[in-house]
């Protein structure tokens, strides 16, 4: 019996979509978002601990990487929030066609990268 021949990986078969992209993404922003929660706590538990601890962290958290770090965390919640909506309607039962997963992909993007910035030109302003 003759055996057809068959990728062995799905990576051959299907194009990356912005649905698999998300799906990937998802996962990075929650792990991000974890490091994030650490550099909060951080800086709350120096707070509590009075005017020196405050003086040792205020330095870095003052600093142009950390604010970049806050522009990449801040989008991170925001397409993690979005992409949870989502989550949260495919549980319903609505959004599975293809057309629809792809729109609603795209639309959690774009409502994350305009949420995005929206939140820090208010927030510099």
């Amino acid at each position: 019996m003759s055996r057809a021949q068959r990728p062995l990986s799905p990576f051959w078969v299907y194009r990356w979509r912005v649905t698999m992209w998300l799906s990937s993404l998802h996962r990075i922003t929650g792990l991000l978002l974890s490091l994030g929660a650490l550099a909060l706590a951080v800086w709350l538990i120096a707070l509590a601990s009075g005017p020196e601890a405050y003086a040792r962290v205020q330095p870095w958290y003052a600093g142009g990487i950390f604010r970049s770090l806050v522009l990449v965390w801040t989008f991170c919640f925001f397409l993690h929030l979005f992409n949870g909506v989502r989550h949260l309607v495919w549980d319903t039962g609505h959004g599975f066609e293809p057309s629809r997963a792809r729109a609603s992909g795209w639309a959690v993007l774009a409502a994350a990268v305009l949420a995005t910035a929206v939140f820090s030109f208010s927030v510099i302003a």
